[in-house]
């Protein structure tokens, strides 16, 4: 496969935002010192309620378009005008050719009206990371439709915040409803059996993207034993070599890896009929004394990185600058792409300890549905008209990630991973790469064999299809209540920022002078201001 038909999977991808500023005091106090990505806060403005009853009328009783509110990741959506080369020619069984003229935007609502004699107008906008989602919608931003991952809409179910799907959302005889038609047994399974106060996660949310999370690396350098471990991310070995996630929720999951590395590698663990819910408690735990061996932890690892980063590892791998770098799947992908355009193969590891596996979810919030039955199925026919296979593939093409959509009984999907990753004819260093837990949900299914160049077993292909051992040892990550989202951003904050119970006397001092400089250059920027004042008179 040429560099150049890989690095067209991927164009874009989504981007994490900065995170919010300390007050200003803090900050003149400690330069360069803001509040983390990845913190958020149960109790903004707690004045400010979000608006309700501001749902457009139902279009049953008004000639009115119903107007649909949006919110979504950056970059996380195909935004149309590919160009002609790009059509992608798919091999499957009605020839089928992907192009992507509008954007999904435009292609749903004129898809609606034709198919509901309806027009909706969508209000798109976009978050940087699930903290400022949620930030935004305590502060009453009024979506009506929302994507964030698993363990921010756990936190919207158990705060009662979000509205469940419809019976007819479920009706596999209804040919629209792409999403229950089309989603993966694997995915599915997952979202029925977790659960929040005893709903399962497919009542509310609707899944949208899906991956791991692991080490993208210089193969040339590292070994691929020294990436399969979240250890690389504080070894000395590579000291400033090594970028970290800045965001509260990976970070603090790589720190527990590290930290528990010898009871995950156990041999008892390891050969345990219940590994995966094993792995899961661990990696879950948030009680006092492990918060604070982690915050020790990713001291460590703050110590040995090259930076914290949210979206500029990608770059700096690319360029060389480091060797490592702690990435999503999907912006694994993207890195490994642009590598390769430039002959530099990058390949990617997931730890043997353990992996996240993390899902973006479609979920509507109440405050914004309102009751509104046009909204709602304007809402639940976006979700469908985002799972309809040829949109799933426009939608990983552009932004690099995989869909929870296996694509039910058209072959599309499952013809595009063969697009991609698919050896081509006169290849020799080849192998059978199974992805038929995701397709058909058995890995043995031999309709679902991609003979793929051999280097895929460690680079784009296993990271959006991951094999069935790195399956086995996949958490999801649970949401934090109140008290222990309040102690795991604390300790971030030590992390990131300072640690208040670390500082000397001498620290203090350091900190009281700066504030007096910063006062007594205020008084006498306003006196100075007066007196200009008084002369102007």
């Amino acid at each position: 496969m040429t560099a150049e038909r890989k690095t067209k999977q991927c164009r874009t991808l989504r981007t994490a935002a900065a995170g919010l500023a300390l007050t200003a005091s803090l900050t003149l106090a400690l330069p360069g010192c803001v509040l983390p990505d990845g913190i958020f806060s149960d109790d903004i403005l707690p004045g400010a309620a979000v608006s309700r009853g501001m749902a457009s009328v139902s279009a049953a009783e008004s000639d009115e378009k119903v107007t649909l509110r949006i919110a979504n990741w950056e970059e996380y959506i195909d935004e149309g005008d590919w160009d002609e080369e790009e059509a992608i020619d798919l091999d499957d069984r009605e020839g089928t050719v992907i192009f992507g003229e509008n954007s999904m935007i435009d292609d749903f609502e004129a898809w609606y009206l034709d198919t509901y004699g309806v027009e909706v107008n969508v209000e798109y906008s976009t978050f940087g990371t699930n903290e400022d989602l949620y930030n935004q919608l305590t502060l009453g931003n009024d979506f009506d439709l929302v994507c964030p991952s698993e363990y921010m809409f756990m936190k919207l179910i158990a705060e009662n915040r979000l509205q469940p799907l419809s019976d007819d959302f479920f009706d596999e005889e209804n040919e629209n409803n792409y999403y229950v038609r089309g989603v993966s047994d694997y995915i599915r399974n997952i979202f029925d059996t977790n659960t929040i106060n005893g709903e399962p996660w497919s009542r509310y949310a609707a899944g949208y993207m899906w991956g791991t999370t692991g080490i993208v690396y210089n193969p040339e350098v590292i070994s691929k034993e020294e990436a399969s471990h979240w250890a690389i991310l504080a070894d000395p070995k590579y000291k400033g070599q090594v970028t970290i996630k800045d965001n509260v929720r990976d970070s603090y999951f790589a720190a527990l890896g590290i930290l528990n590395e010898e009871e995950l590698m156990s041999p008892d663990l390891i050969s345990s009929p219940d590994r995966l819910e094993r792995i899961t408690e661990i990696m879950n735990r948030t009680d006092e004394d492990t918060v604070k061996a982690a915050e020790s932890v990713l001291k460590e690892m703050k110590e040995n990185a090259y930076s914290f980063e949210s979206d500029s590892g990608k770059a700096d791998m690319v360029t060389g600058k480091v060797l490592a770098n702690y990435q999503w799947s999907g912006d694994a992908v993207y890195t490994l792409d642009q590598a390769e355009i430039d002959d530099y193969y990058l390949a990617y590891a997931v730890p043997e300890e353990c992996t996240n596996v993390w899902f973006d979810g479609w979920v509507m919030l109440k405050d914004g549905i309102a009751g509104d039955a046009a909204k709602q199925q304007a809402a639940e026919a976006f979700i469908n008209f985002m799972s309809r296979p040829d949109n799933v593939v426009r939608n990983m093409y552009y932004i690099g990630y995989t869909s929870v959509i296996a694509g039910g009984d058209s072959d599309i999907i499952y013809a595009y991973a063969d697009w991609c990753y698919g050896a081509e004819d006169d290849a020799e260093d080849t192998i059978e790469y199974p992805v038929g837990f995701f397709f058909s949900g058995d890995n043995a299914d031999e309709d679902f064999v991609i003979t793929a160049e051999a280097d895929q077993a460690d680079r784009q292909l296993f990271a959006q299809y991951p094999p069935q051992d790195v399956l086995e040892r996949a958490v999801v990550m649970q949401y934090f209540d109140q008290e222990n989202n309040e102690r795991i951003n604390q300790m971030w904050v030590n992390v990131r920022c300072f640690d208040l119970t670390t500082l000397g006397w001498q620290d203090w001092a350091e900190i009281g002078a700066i504030v007096i400089v910063v006062i007594a250059a205020a008084v006498i920027f306003k006196k100075r201001d007066d007196i200009m004042q008084l002369r102007r008179s």
